[in-house]
């Protein structure tokens, strides 16, 4: 009896242990975080290091103009070729990723970059200047615009587009914020070249990063775009991206929402890039402000303009875009009216005030006007938001320009601070009036 026993009690407590086990709690499963977040991370490190050398055009104005003698006006016709060429280079860059990958494209863009800042040492002609400075820094630079950002966050989120579309934004700001104190620091200190030398190996020392760890597509990996339900197989690559970007664009300008976002874009780029980038510290200068006190002032705008576009990009995945882009137009417009009241030669309180506020709504305007072009335009709409991107360089070019060539016909920045804050209501009257997609397209 006793083995049977035995065996028994052994087949009892067999049994009887087994559902006990199940019944145990599981170890709860570590959640991995979804590399997409990753490769948003890369991309937010390549554009900081990219905007280096954007943090350089208002800082070399009068530096050049005192060594060289050249005009405001020829220094600013520089600066407009760089900024015409970043924005007409998006567009194509956006459809060569399409064909050749990000890693590629991006990898030889910030050489480029390096390379046009670097020869910059040896000129001793204005027409050097246009071609390092406008030409190569421009055509390397318009493939590391807001197009990268936008196919990145159209492959590899389907959820968060709108924050993401803000964070990386951003990243062009935080450059900023990293990059001005120091190269006024070194004008200041030594001279121009050094800062041009330190924007070229800020570049280059990014190169690795983008080649090692920038991702092309989540199938690459294996994975789902963040938030997707299911896997996205990689496309293949797009023969023919000259042609590509434009038939996009010829598809688009039937359309009038696509007039509306590039004539809008085309004002945000002349109120800021043309504008306070390039001739904010030459213009503080004028009242005898200091030029790192002047540059400080643009660093801070880059550590609100991060917070503005991140809570920009929050907005859009929540608001319409067309009322946040006309409430951040006409804020800006009236902001730039009072600018010519607050330059003075030290930093005072209102004008602390007008560099948050202006920080603010720095580049708020992209995540809004990224999500109209999604809406409307669908797969196209990294290459369309390319050429509204030219648009918005476009207005930068001849803002910088004119802007030079007002100094140097008044004497002062005056006309152009209030005819930048008209051309801002203009753009909120402009957004207001975007129609919505229907859902028969």
């Amino acid at each position: 009896m006793r083995p049977g026993l035995d065996r028994k009690l052994y087949d009892v407590t067999e049994t009887s242990e087994a559902p006990a086990a199940v019944e145990q709690p599981s170890k709860p499963t570590r959640r991995r975080v979804h590399r997409a977040w990753f490769v948003a991370a890369v991309t937010f490190v390549t554009i900081i290091g990219a905007a280096a050398f954007r943090s350089v055009p208002g800082l070399l104005i009068d530096p050049l103009h005192e060594e060289f003698d050249w005009s405001r006006g020829t220094i600013g016709a520089a600066v407009s070729v760089n900024l015409a060429l970043y924005g007409l280079t998006a567009p194509f860059a956006a459809a060569l990723m399409d064909r050749f990958g990000i890693r590629r494209v991006v990898a030889v863009a910030l050489t480029v970059i390096a390379l046009g800042s670097g020869l910059t040492v040896w000129m001793t002609a204005a027409w050097q200047l246009m071609l390092c400075w406008g030409l190569l820094v421009g055509l390397g630079s318009g493939s590391m615009a807001l197009a990268f950002a936008a196919t990145v966050t159209n492959r590899w989120f389907t959820e968060r587009r709108g924050l993401v579309s803000g964070i990386l934004t951003a990243a062009s700001a935080s450059g900023q914020l990293i990059f001005l104190p120091l190269l006024s620091w070194i004008i200041d200190r030594y001279d121009w070249r050094p800062a041009a030398v330190t924007v070229a190996l800020a570049a280059l020392a990014v190169v690795p990063f983008v080649w090692l760890l920038l991702h092309d597509h989540p199938a690459d990996i294996g994975q789902k775009p963040y938030g997707a339900a299911e896997f996205v197989p990689k496309p293949p690559p797009v023969v023919g991206a000259a042609r590509r970007a434009v038939s996009v664009l010829l598809s688009a300008a039937r359309t009038g929402p696509f007039w509306l976002l590039a004539g809008t874009f085309a004002i945000c780029g002349a109120s800021t890039n043309g504008l306070i980038q390039t001739h904010f510290v030459p213009a503080a200068h004028d009242h005898r402000m200091p030029i790192t006190a002047a540059a400080s002032l643009l660093a801070v705008i880059g550590i609100f303009d991060v917070v503005g576009t991140i809570a920009s990009g929050w907005f859009t995945d929540r608001f319409d875009s067309r009322r946040l882009l006309a409430v951040y137009y006409a804020l800006r417009g009236v902001s730039l009216l009072f600018l010519p009241l607050l330059l003075a030669p030290s930093v005072h309180p209102p004008m602390i005030f007008f560099i948050v506020f202006y920080g603010l709504d720095w580049v708020a305007t992209v995540p809004p006007t990224l999500a109209l072009c999604r809406e409307q335009y669908g797969e196209d709409s990294a290459i369309v938001f390319g050429w509204v991107l030219a648009s918005h360089q476009v207005g930068a070019a001849l803002v910088a320009f004119l802007g030079g060539v007002a100094r140097d016909t008044f004497g002062s920045y005056d006309v152009v601070w209030y005819a930048s804050g008209a051309l801002c209501a203009v753009a909120a009257l402009m957004a207001l009036v975007i129609r919505k997609k229907t859902s028969d397209g």
